[in-house]
């Protein structure tokens, strides 16, 4: 292996070589390399701490200036607004799991769920985010949470003394308790 300095006069072959290096790096990864990693949004929830998978996660979004209410819907569900032209159900995670209501704030974020048929946008105190964590971080316990949403985690993550439950979004937006909004 040459001396990358010995490139310098040469800019091409330096891409060349920074190149057949980086492909040499990617060969060796498949024969016990590097470790895989998973990327989340990280997200709060009042005190409490979060990710979610980054497939689940459309995008992050300002709360907007306007929305309209649904009448006869439960008070979690704070309305529709139109964002970017389409029209997106805002609801209020905290208030959803039974944990009061939302704080609106200037860190407070909508995440809007990249999900194919329920449109969903989560309103949280904060979004954090991305997060990244190898597979040895990976735990299957955690402690219970504050804001009762034990049946949306499917894991953990322990990094240090943090922990990050993993929430489903999509187990969340699929469940009876989003799609029955309709209040009694």
């Amino acid at each position: 292996m040459s001396d990358i300095t010995s490139y310098v006069e040469k800019p091409f072959d330096l891409l060349l070589e920074l190149e057949r290096r980086s492909r040499e790096a990617v060969a060796g990864q498949g024969a016990g390399g590097l470790a895989e990693e998973w990327v989340g949004i990280g997200f709060r929830i009042g005190q409490e701490q979060f990710v979610a998978n980054r497939d689940e996660v459309r995008e992050v979004l300002m709360l907007p200036d306007a929305m309209t209410r649904v009448p006869g819907a439960k008070r979690w569900m704070l309305g529709i607004a139109n964002l970017r032209g389409h029209l997106l159900p805002l609801v209020d995670l905290k208030m959803m799991l039974g944990s009061g209501r939302t704080s609106l704030r200037r860190v407070t974020r909508i995440i809007s769920v990249n999900h194919r048929e329920i449109p969903a946008g989560l309103v949280v105190d904060e979004v954090l985010g991305f997060r990244r964590f190898n597979d040895s971080e990976l735990a299957d316990k955690w402690p219970p949470t504050v804001v009762r949403c034990e049946r949306y985690l499917s894991g953990a993550y322990q990094r240090g003394h943090d922990t990050w439950p993993i929430f489903g979004l999509y187990s969340l937006i699929e469940s009876n308790a989003y799609l029955q909004a309709a209040a009694e």
